[in-house]
Parts: C-alpha cells; sequence; structure tokens
C-alpha cells in the first residue's frame, strides 16, 4: 500500500492527486500540502522521499525556486512609495530571457565556468546576462508592512534561464540524447524522470542541480541588495531565505531518503519559511513545529495559496507571434474570466502600488491563504504577517516559456 499523506484533500484538484499517487511506489513517501494543483509530471505543492532515486520532475523546470524576505528597521510609512517602486521596475529586470541592466559579479559565476559537470560550463554567458534578474509568471519583487509598521522586502524567483537549460539538458540525457540536444518538455501526465542515484547521470544531475541552487540563492541576494540600496540602505533587523523546487538527503521514520520537494517549503523544527499568498492579500513568515502531524508531512508546508484557475482561463488564451525584431508577442485569441482594470481600480483603492503583472496573477486566481494554511494543522506556526504595499512583477505581455 502507498504511503501518502494528502492535506486538504476537498481543496485539491483531482488531477495533482492522480499526479503524487504516479509519482509514489510503494517504496517511497509521498505529501501533498494544502496548496496544490497541477504541474509537468509532478504536482506542484507535492513532496516524494525517494530511497535511491532523484526526481528531475519533482524538483522541476525552475531549478531551486523559492523566496527571500527581510524585514528593516524602517517604517513603511517614511518612505516615498510610489517613486521606490519606479525605481525598483525601472533598475530590475523583469521577464524571460531579460538580461541585467548592469554586469553584475559574483563568486557563483566562477563555479559555473568550471563546474564539475562540464556541460554546464556552457552557460555561463546565460548565467552572467541573468544574474539578479527576475521572471515572469508569479514571480516578484515585493514591497510589505507587518503588524508593527516595518518595511519588509520579499522576493520570488528562481534559477532563470540557467536552471531550465540545465533541466532541459537532463532531459535530452535521459533520451539518449547529447545535452545540447533540443527535446520538448513532454506530457503534463508523463510519468515523473527518475535517475538512480549512484548513476553516472544521476550524480551528474545531483551535481548540476546544487550549482544551480547557488545561483538561485545569488541571484535573490542580489535583488534584495539592489532594494535595499534603493531605500537608502536601512538595516536588516530578520531575514528568510529558503528554496521550495529542490532535493534534499534526509532521515525520515529511522530511514534515510532522497526528498523531492516542488512548490513546497521545507519546514522542520524552528525553520524559517517565507510563504506568499497573492498581489493583494498577506503573505507570511513561518517557523516549522515538532508534531506527529509535522514528521507524517516530511516536515513539508506549503509554498503559496497555490492557483484555482489556469493562466489561460484568467487572462484568455494567447497566440504568441514573433515582430519584426524577434520579439514574441501576445495576440488574445479567447477571452479570459478575470477583468484585469476592475482588479487594478481594487489594488490601488487597497492603497497597493502595482507595477506590470496581468489578469493571470489576479488575487481570484489562487486559494484563500487562511484557509491553506488552516489544513496544514500542527505543522507551521506563523511568526509575522505581511501586508503588500508595493508590487513588482513582469507585464502580461512578456513571454513566459517556462513550466513550473
Amino acid at each position: 500500500m502507498k504511503r501518502i499523506k494528502i492535506f486538504g484533500r476537498e481543496i485539491i484538484d483531482e488531477k495533482s492527486i492522480a499526479q503524487i499517487e504516479r509519482c509514489t511506489s510503494e517504496n517511497d513517501i509521498g505529501v501533498l500540502t494544502a496548496d496544490a494543483h497541477y504541474g509537468y509530471g509532478h504536482p506542484i505543492g507535492g513532496a516524494v522521499a525517494y530511497k535511491n532515486k532523484i526526481s528531475l520532475s519533482g524538483v522541476g523546470f525552475d531549478i531551486a525556486c523559492g523566496n527571500k524576505a527581510v524585514r528593516t528597521d524602517i517604517k513603511a510609512d517614511e518612505i516615498q512609495l510610489p517613486k521606490i517602486m519606479d525605481e525598483i521596475y525601472n533598475q530590475i529586470s523583469f521577464g524571460i530571457g531579460r538580461k541585467n541592466n548592469q554586469p553584475v559579479d559574483h563568486e557563483v559565476l566562477d563555479k559555473i565556468a568550471s563546474a564539475e559537470f562540464k556541460p554546464q560550463r556552457k552557460l555561463i554567458s546565460l548565467a552572467k546576462e541573468q544574474l539578479g534578474t527576475v521572471g515572469s509568471g508569479n514571480h516578484f519583487v515585493d514591497l510589505f508592512k507587518d503588524d508593527d509598521g516595518y518595511l519588509w522586502v520579499g522576493v520570488h524567483f528562481g534559477s532563470r534561464g540557467f536552471g531550465h537549460r540545465t533541466t532541459m539538458g537532463f532531459i535530452a540525457l535521459s533520451q539518449n540524447l547529447s545535452f545540447e540536444d533540443k527535446v520538448k518538455e513532454g506530457s503534463m501526465d508523463a510519468p515523473p524522470i527518475l535517475f538512480d542515484i549512484k548513476s553516472e547521470l544521476g550524480q551528474g544531475y545531483l551535481e548540476a542541480m546544487h550549482l544551480a541552487g547557488e545561483y538561485a540563492y545569488a541571484g535573490r541576494d542580489k535583488v534584495v541588495e539592489l532594494v535595499l540600496r534603493i531605500l537608502g540602505n536601512p538595516t536588516k533587523t530578520f531575514e528568510v531565505h529558503n528554496h521550495h523546487n529542490f532535493a534534499w538527503r534526509e532521515e525520515h521514520f529511522g530511514e534515510k531518503y532522497w526528498v523531492v520537494r516542488k512548490g513546497c517549503t521545507p519546514a522542520f523544527p524552528n525553520q524559517l519559511g517565507f510563504i506568499g499568498a497573492n498581489m493583494m492579500d498577506y503573505s507570511v513568515i513561518v517557523e516549522g513545529v515538532d508534531s506527529q502531524l509535522s514528521k507524517e508531512a516530511l516536515y513539508s508546508t506549503v509554498h503559496g495559496a497555490g492557483r484555482t484557475m489556469s493562466r489561460n482561463e484568467a487572462a484568455g488564451k494567447k497566440k504568441w507571434i514573433r515582430d519584426r525584431d524577434g520579439v514574441k508577442k501576445p495576440v488574445t485569441v479567447g477571452r479570459g474570466k478575470v477583468n484585469f482594470e476592475k482588479v487594478k481600480t481594487s489594488i490601488k483603492q487597497k492603497g497597493i502600488e502595482l507595477r506590470g503583472s496581468g489578469a493571470d496573477e489576479a488575487p481570484e486566481c489562487y486559494k484563500n491563504l487562511d484557509e491553506v494554511l488552516s489544513y496544514m494543522g500542527n505543522t507551521i506556526k506563523v511568526l509575522y504577517k505581511l501586508h503588500p504595499i508595493g508590487v513588482a512583477m513582469a507585464g502580461s505581455d512578456i513571454y513566459d516559456p517556462y513550466k513550473d
């Protein structure tokens, strides 16, 4: 009998439940958190503990996607919010394939240039261009205010094109092709791509994943540092930084496993996590709790509220056509359910400064975070509630080829 723990089954779609069942054999342990939704080969909000395997599908296309948040020593009402948000949107590059506005340097780039997994070395130019940039979709750079009025900076994104190209390379290798060969992602309902951890491919993926993880951490650090400079370099009084698309070597129920979490935040006792909601409602800083339920969850929790509406359903189906400069631009071929002009009016009425985004990121596209957290029970405790005052995301005209 398969060992699978599902939190909030009544608010999770059947496709996601079928995916976690497909990803979990009788030798594995599966978990589905309450924010779960349908993903490529592995549900977002899904964790699986494998004995001797590592799952490319369970880490996802955006290796080491994660969140970072810092609390500052200044009050939110002390800043010139519209001006600050303009500076953030102008100085940080948002969108797929976007290059950094200014050259950046970091020791992780030296590691990529001499990567243990040699094919990654060829990605050094891409890595240099995109370090410190933010992707599209639900990736953001936000300003928050906590219940005491202090200003927070929060970011959400991953390893950018470097991580995506790494993943696509290993999909090619799994099909007995070369790392550089072009391949398709495959069906969302395809079985997960698993590597024996002792195999050459498994060891190579592990090396490549860890390097993409370092790159993602460095990128989030760079973006937060830039926002703090824009704010006049306030003092940081609290910090949390975590991946939610990654694999870790862990012990559960007295045995060692490789645990993959996709859209799923590690929450060991006393471990901190930053969980986003949507552009209008509050996000949270949480701490893991030591409980029986936490053990059953593989010490995992949600990474956000979780989608209830697909991007096409929300914004309408789009056809992407290249313009004369070769840039893909959207042409709407089907009407979506979300009136984004009304959303923007509501956001403005709440005093939130919005830069970018689109109908597919509207609050109604997501579950209610309070409800989602309630289904996680005594696995985490909320330390801070962060109320958005400034939201910056890629615009709706940005093509997003990345899947999860």
